[in-house]
């Protein structure tokens, strides 16, 4: 057999040890090339350990170390190039936020990267991270510092202007209101001049401002001020009963001067429930002659409707004139009796079972059987100079105000929908955890009156279309409707007898007292239990956002599982 000797290997010698290699771009053997070429040039490094125990100094001894801020009071770490991330030791996230802190990173390949144990006081950070095949090792410097939020909280003048607002009533329902009307508009990133203008819009109100000079340089002629902003809601709400002054009250087309409050927006807008007509008060009239309600939505009683008449020929908007003739709620009962405790107020003046006829603007809503909140005038007393001189015939014995569901408010059914809150500043004062939004500053109010305005904050959304339209309502999670959801408040009114009040559970099942507001009980007996109202304004499916926030996260770890 012939011998076929190989093809020759041609070889050149490495310009530097001389060793023979096989030709390449560089003419250098791999030990040379090593040692000669830097692949991680251009990353910053406190210093650079070889894996084969050979040390290297950085290229750059006069270059700052790589570092990563640090806040202690909130324990987060800054994540370029502005977030503050909670990232616990040897963390992937902390880890992210280190490699972030490298650059040059996308020029090479990174296959590996770890943490390396040190001190926890060391205020170092080591990470051996691995490029193509070379393993090194990086130190961080830890800085401490303070992130925006904990020096905003730390130092007293860095807020440059405040929007303070009031209102002068015993409630914080308007303030319910105003919070969702802020998230739907997202006016509470706006600047203060634009909150005040917003402010304004929304709801009557008038502003003072002031100023605080902090610091000035004479040199630069320049100086750092304070603003401060007072603006006070004027303290009418919707479904107020008010008496004008009688001045007042011929300058706005001769209304009569008694009157309910039928909305609140950049004005008040008022009504004769006797004769529908009504009247706009802006609110520069107003503060010239500033008047205060003479009973707020708490004193509302329940009537029942006997029997109505309206007349379609008198109407405005919604509203349709009629005569009803309507009885105190629980008067005539099946029994023929009243409970000892709900007849106490009444019998004395033997007004229990007293049938009252009345003018209302409800003609078009009301039915015979139908359940309506009113003011119950004739045992009401009220200090007001301008009620006290109305003669005595223009006042009527009852104003009715708005229909009512009270077999609704007996079932414990928890709400399908749910309300957003403006999240409070950690550690801000007054913080609460049992508040929800505005309401978490109680301010010596206790835990009951809370919830009981915000219940009824939430039955007037249910209950008023116009004032839903205003509001972004969500979607509620299938799990609240089990475990019941936060913003679903079953509370007992006054009187109620609940046992809060030291009344019976057989009382607190009624649900219901003479000439107080229909609150919601515990679940009834089977057989006291009604069927729902057929007009009860339902909230319509289509009215409900999705919650955004939940989808995001949801869809973020279905797509970490999937990877």
């Amino acid at each position: 057999m012939e011998f076929v000797p190989a093809p020759a290997v041609h070889r050149v010698l490495c310009a530097d040890c001389g060793t023979p290699i096989v030709p390449n771009s560089a003419n250098l053997c791999v030990a040379c090339l090593r040692n000669t070429v830097d692949i991680t040039e251009g990353i910053p490094k406190q210093g650079l350990y070889r894996k084969s125990g050979i040390y290297e100094m950085d290229a750059h001894p006069h270059s700052h170390p790589a570092s990563v801020a640090y806040c202690r009071n909130c324990e987060r770490f800054l994540s370029p190039p502005t977030a503050w991330t909670i990232a616990r030791p040897e963390s992937p996230e902390l880890l992210s936020i280190c490699l972030k802190k490298l650059k040059g990173l996308n020029k090479v390949r990174l296959t590996d990267a770890r943490f390396i144990w040190t001190e926890p006081h060391s205020k170092r950070l080591r990470v051996a991270i691995t490029i193509q095949k070379e393993t090194f090792e990086i130190e961080f410097l830890v800085q401490y510092g303070q992130c925006p939020d904990c020096a905003r909280l730390a130092a007293k003048n860095t807020w440059k202007a405040l929007v303070q607002v009031r209102q002068k009533v015993s409630h914080k329902r308007t303030f319910l209101y105003l919070e969702q009307l802020i998230l739907k508009h997202n006016a509470q990133k706006r600047h203060d001049l634009c909150q005040r203008e917003f402010l304004n819009g929304v709801v009557p109100i008038r502003s003072k401002a002031s100023e605080q000079l902090l610091s000035a340089d004479t040199h630069s002629n320049t100086a750092n001020f304070k603003f401060t902003y007072s603006v006070e809601i004027i303290p009418v709400c919707k479904d107020d009963l008010v008496c004008l002054p009688p001045k007042l009250a011929r300058s706005l087309s001769n209304i009569h001067p008694l009157t309910i409050c039928t909305r609140v927006g950049n004005s008040l807008q008022v009504m004769d429930v006797a004769t529908l007509q009504t009247a706009e008060i802006p609110a520069q009239i107003y503060w010239r002659t500033p008047f205060e309600s003479l009973a707020s939505v708490t004193d509302l009683v329940e009537f029942t409707v006997l029997d109505i008449e309206p007349d379609y020929s008198k109407s405005r908007g919604k509203f349709v004139m009629a005569d009803a003739q309507v009885a105190l709620a629980g008067a005539f009962r099946s029994s023929g009796k009243i409970d000892e405790d709900d007849a106490m107020d009444y019998d004395a003046t033997g007004k229990a079972t007293t049938i009252f006829h009345t003018r209302t603007h409800l003609g078009a809503i009301l039915q015979p059987g139908d359940t309506a909140l009113g003011y119950h005038l004739t045992n009401s007393n009220y200090n007001s100079s301008d009620f006290s001189d109305l003669p005595t015939h223009l006042i009527p014995d009852i104003i009715l105000v708005k229909k009512t569901y009270p077999n609704r408010r007996k079932k414990s059914k928890q709400r399908a929908w749910k309300l957003r809150s403006i999240a409070k500043e950690a550690g801000e004062e007054g913080e609460t955890g049992a508040g929800r939004g505005v309401v978490g500053r109680m301010g010596g109010r206790d835990q009951k009156k809370v919830e009981e305005d915000y219940e009824l904050f939430l039955r007037e959304l249910e209950e008023d279309p116009e004032l839903r339209a205003g509001v972004n309502m969500y979607k509620a999670a299938p799990k609240n409707a089990v475990d019941g959801d936060a913003n679903d408040v079953r509370m007992t009114g006054p009187g109620a007898g609940g046992p809060a009040h030291g009344g019976s559970k057989k009382r607190k099942a009624k649900g219901r007292d003479v000439g107080g507001m229909d609150v919601d009980m515990g679940e009834t007996g089977a057989e006291e239990e009604e069927d729902n109202e057929a007009d009860f304004p339902e909230v319509k499916l289509d009215e409900l956002l999705e919650d955004f926030d939940e989808m995001t996260l949801g869809n973020d770890e279905d797509a970490e599982e999937q990877e």
